[in-house]
């Protein structure tokens, strides 16, 4: 994403961006950091290193990674997830005030993603009041909601982290969030009125990827589909951070029904590629590796971010198993796909869908398995010539919207800057 700028920026003001996660698989908060360092602030870009940030962000002379210690509770048993959960949000909570208030110059500017809400919303606040730094929350969903797929919605601790999230986000400057859905949300319900609606967006718009350009990706990452071959096999691509809001038990029904079906249907060979990483993705691998399927095939891949676009613009159609923990975040592999030229199926999970997906004109929505199975013959019946994938095709590309670069300048730069009104 070169084109962030969007004239000239104040000289010298400091920017810090946190994100509790791997950067590589934040990408939402590398664009804001690309974005404002494009404006001329020194940003430093503070999260996880499993993933590392792309190559864009962390070779611009604007931006400087500061990687935290890798949270332990990823690697512990379920029986012992809360007390580890909560020793390890101490310690996270000392490593990021530290850096925040002696490390690091002051920032002018703290910008967080919520969730996760533990510790990054208490150490935020304290920052900028002992620092005086304006702070904004970018809301991507709710910790709280999250935390409830854990340990159930009725759990003491659930009900309590709502609270504290509630009380510490409204102490913010200002806020950014990622649909009306949860812009109403947080206005009714959690008493912020003026959040401003930055709908995620593709950096670039790369379109279909060139049969040629496809072989090579595919040999690349070792891909076992001949690319130019006439009679090749469907390619359907999903993302996934491989965690518990991504319902892969409907991608498995649908692949067996696929299966079973096929002989009736006017279906080709399936590939199912899989890509992204987390913590459940090991798991799923061997359920998918026991299933002894005659003519779907799959494949799990961690793609460099730099290919990523590409490979989806080398698939037929994309799928998003997102199920939303709140009911009003958006995925961002969707415009990832949409961004790519790629059709999209996705899991039903709410009216918010509709701010992104269009029903028979970008996309096609689910809520089984076997729904899911019938719209990919729906869509794919033909192929190589599908009509429905070449009218939804043509429906990605009517209602692609502006850019990630001009949804920026026009949402986030005002406040993020210090154009907007806000609370100092």
């Amino acid at each position: 994403m070169t084109d962030a700028g969007g004239g000239e920026g104040p000289r010298g003001k400091r920017a810090a961006v946190v994100v509790l996660g791997d950067l590589g698989r934040s990408p939402r908060m590398q664009y804001h950091a690309l974005a404002l360092a494009n404006e001329g602030w020194s940003v430093d870009l503070i999260g996880y290193g499993g993933r590392p940030a792309d190559d864009e962000v962390s070779g611009h002379p604007g931006v400087r990674i500061r990687e935290l210690p890798q949270p332990w509770r990823r690697r512990m048993p379920r029986a012992l997830w809360a007390p580890v959960a909560a020793a390890d949000v101490a310690a996270q909570a000392g490593a990021l005030a530290r850096l925040l208030l002696v490390t690091l110059p002051r920032p002018d500017l703290l910008l967080t993603q919520n969730p996760p809400s533990f510790p990054t919303l208490a150490v935020a606040r304290a920052v900028a009041r002992a620092r005086g730094a304006r702070w904004i929350v970018d809301w991507h969903n709710f910790g709280a909601d999250m935390l409830a797929l854990r340990l159930g919605i009725a759990h003491p601790a659930v009900r309590a982290a709502r609270a504290l999230e509630r009380t510490l986000g409204r102490a913010a400057s200002g806020h950014l969030c990622v649909s009306m859905a949860m812009r109403e949300v947080l206005r009714a319900r959690w008493g912020i009125p003026d959040a401003r609606v930055l709908r995620d967006r593709p950096a670039k718009r790369v379109g279909r990827t060139p049969p040629h350009e496809r072989a090579r990706l595919f040999a690349r990452y070792g891909i076992a589909v001949d690319a130019l071959a006439e009679d090749r096999p469907a390619v359907i691509v999903t993302s996934s951070s491989w965690t518990a809001d991504e319902d892969f038990s409907v991608l498995l029904e649908a692949m067996v029904a696929c299966d079973r079906a096929r002989g009736q249907m006017a279906l080709p060979g399936l590939f199912f590629l899989m890509t992204g990483d987390g913590p459940q993705r090991a798991s799923w691998e061997q359920r998918f590796a026991s299933c002894r399927f005659r003519h779907v095939r799959t494949k799990t891949v961690w793609v460099d971010a730099a290919d990523y676009p590409r490979l989806l613009g080398a698939a037929d159609l994309g799928l998003s198993l997102h199920r939303s923990a709140s009911g009003v975040d958006l995925p961002m592999k969707i415009a990832d796909m949409f961004g790519a030229g790629l059709p999209v199926c996705a899991l039903e999970y709410g009216p918010v869908l509709a701010e992104l997906v269009r029903a028979n004109e970008n996309g096609a929505l689910f809520s089984t398995g076997q729904q899911l199975a019938q719209q990919i013959e729906a869509t794919l019946s033909g192929f190589p010539g599908a009509r429905r994938l070449e009218a939804l095709r043509g429906g990605v590309e009517r209602l692609a919207g502006e850019s990630w670069a001009a949804g920026w300048r026009r949402e986030a730069r005002p406040l993020l800057l210090g154009d907007a009104p806000g609370r100092p």
